[in-house]
């Protein structure tokens, strides 16, 4: 059973898939050579799935960080006799700089060591075991690397010869003296490619050095924001650089699967795809934070691959694979024990197929941020007004919502809202995309949709709008209505609703839960703090003017993060410890959003 707390990893990313490495030196998920493919190693979910340790042999203290503007990660291990360093990064391709960071990314995991005071032991054992687990591969030794061979592909592990090698783990003790260094890189190729060449000493220098200069040079070409949590902006903006798929623009939610929403719990799900849902707070996180290339990327990402679905009688998905996949079916793997015996393990998501009204706004509105920027085709131009369209006679049925909820569809708050901004947004660009003549019903239906929501949506004996209409229930999204500009922030019956959710919904450790009541999930006990919507509660705080309560509650939302800065979905709702997938791109969005809302109480930059 894994037990490490989900905040002791760190985050590698060369823009085509991702690693977590423990604060104890041991990369415990790796999936190759995508976000979504199997994973290599995947210590975190089972014992028997994978892992790859370097550390000191004898008790050590251990500190991290990452190297200036970059996610290369430095561990510092200290022990009685001495102190090493040890560099890990997925590696950029040759020379990366500026916009081309991730391009021709050779699926490369890179660990240097360096000892830079006295003695010391380090042991080292290199264990894969991809297809989650299932495969036990045979390592060999064999023109100056450890070569794994089993199922679908070739790992080749160049570096000093093992110690040892047995049931399928090669191992190494290094004693080593002030001065020494020691480097690794693990190579990955299918079956059917020819064996890579094993890298030498001086590649893995050199293949370091500019994966790291590749990393400053997009920070330093990228990231102008000088707002309040300015330094938090800059490391979230490289976090969502490290979750995007560079060669289709597509950003992940997280490059996990299964870490659960509450230890114990079957909240587990695989967040390693494309959420059209997160398309509109993403754009403008990835504007704030001065990433504009992502940005026009996923908009085009998501314009071109939604816009190939929308003629299908199923129209379009709330979701899909980083290169454009559709089914994403979900399954099981019951070989393996789950985080903290946290099961099931699943890959796939099946909300996939679920309806989700909300992703007209999100779409449109996303396309609303960046419209300037580009020139839309015909093709675009056309599914933008069946966007809008859809949204005008799709606002009246009931959905699964933002939260996925696996009950009964409902007339949920967020999604209506979400319809009102398609049309809203459409009716601003209906000039640009040539749909002047579609503007009267297009208002018309916003109109109604407005309407509708604050009739039915507004609940006198709770004095707050609710989760659906006719309803009891509280629900953070619908922060929604106010952020999306459906009604004021200053309205009375927005301020009700900020002030009630601020008190119903506030966990023990200080954030927010999204929602108490029943959601279709059967399984005893609740889940923790959602760090998005104490960032939603944030922009809302701020934009009353209520300077203190929205600073207190930023810092206490962004002091969940690890020691690396890095955030998770939630926060178990008593101790603040992280849980849920990670690092969640969500998290960081609502971090970012939120120092852009603290920012314009003090007259801030403007938003373009």
């Amino acid at each position: 059973m894994s037990n490490r707390a989900i905040g002791d990893y760190g985050l590698l990313s060369d823009c085509h898939s991702a690693a977590l490495v423990s604060i104890e030196g041991s990369v415990d998920w790796l999936c190759l050579p995508r976000f979504d493919s199997p994973s290599v190693f995947g210590r975190i979910l089972d014992d028997d799935a994978g892992y790859w340790i370097i550390r000191p042999v004898e008790t050590y203290d251990a500190r991290r960080r990452y190297l200036d503007q970059s996610l290369v990660l430095e561990t510092e291990f200290t022990t009685a006799s001495g102190t090493a360093k040890v560099t890990d990064a997925l590696v950029f391709e040759n020379n990366a700089r500026g916009h081309d960071t991730g391009r021709n990314a050779p699926h490369v995991l890179v660990r240097s060591i360096e000892v830079t005071e006295g003695a010391l032991v380090l042991r080292a054992e290199f264990c894969p075991r991809p297809e989650y687990g299932l495969v036990k591969p045979r390592l060999s030794w064999r023109d100056g690397a450890v070569v794994a061979e089993g199922g679908a592909l070739v790992l080749v592990l160049a570096g000093p010869e093992p110690r040892t090698i047995s049931s399928g783990v090669a191992s190494w003790q290094l004693s080593l003296t002030q001065g020494d260094r020691v480097a690794f890189a693990m190579q990955y190729a299918s079956r059917a490619d020819a064996d890579p060449e094993p890298w030498s000493r001086r590649t893995i220098k050199k293949r370091l050095n500019d994966t790291v200069a590749g990393w400053r040079s997009w920070s330093e070409l990228h990231q102008q924001y000088e707002g309040r949590g300015r330094e938090l902006v800059h490391h979230s903006g490289r976090v969502l650089h490290a979750l995007t798929y560079q060669p289709t623009g597509a950003i992940i939610a997280a490059p996990t699967t299964s870490l659960p929403e509450l230890e114990g719990g079957v909240r587990n799900w695989d967040y390693r795809y494309s959420w059209i849902r997160d398309a509109s707070l993403t754009l403008r996180a990835l504007w704030i934070a001065a990433c504009p290339d992502e940005a026009d990327r996923f908009v085009r990402f998501l314009v071109n691959t939604a816009g190939l679905a929308i003629e299908s009688d199923d129209g379009v998905q709330i979701m899909y694979g980083v290169g454009g996949e559709h089914d994403l079916s979900e399954r099981e793997l019951p070989h393996l024990d789950g985080w903290r015996n946290s099961r099931p393990v699943r890959v796939g998501n099946d909300a996939w197929k679920q309806r989700q009204t909300d992703v007209y706004g999100e779409l449109l509105d996303a396309v609303h941020r960046l419209h300037d920027s580009f020139v839309p085709s015909p093709a675009t131009c056309e599914f933008l007004v069946v966007l809008a369209d859809s949204a005008a006679s799709m606002w009246r049925e009931p959905d699964s919502g933002i939260w996925e909820a696996r009950g009964e569809p409902r007339h949920y708050l967020y999604s209506k809202t979400m319809c009102w901004v398609a049309l809203d947004r459409a009716v601003r660009m209906a000039g640009w995309f040539g749909a002047t003549d579609k503007v009267p019903r297009w208002q018309a239906a916003a109109d109604e949709v407005r309407a509708t929501i604050l009739d039915r949506g507004w609940n006198d004996t709770l004095g707050a709008f609710t989760q659906s209409f006719d309803d009891d229930q509280l629900d953070a999204s619908v922060l929604a209505l106010a952020i999306s500009g459906l009604v004021p922030y200053d309205d009375p019956k927005m301020v009700s609703t900020i002030e009630r959710i601020a008190v119903d919904l506030a966990a023990p450790c200080g954030l927010l839960y999204r929602y108490l009541n029943d959601d279709g999930i059967e399984e005893g006990g609740g889940e923790g703090a959602f760090l998005l919507c104490s960032f939603w509660l944030v922009e809302c705080l701020a934009a009353l003017g209520e300077t203190e309560r929205a600073q207190s509650l930023f810092d206490r939302a962004a002091s969940c993060a690890n020691d690396l800065g890095l955030l998770s979905e939630e926060a178990e709702s008593k101790t603040g410890e992280l849980i849920g997938n990670f690092p969640q791109a969500f998290s960081h969005v609502g971090l970012v959003n939120a120092a852009w809302a603290l920012t314009q109480m003090d007259g801030g930059l403007s938003e373009h």
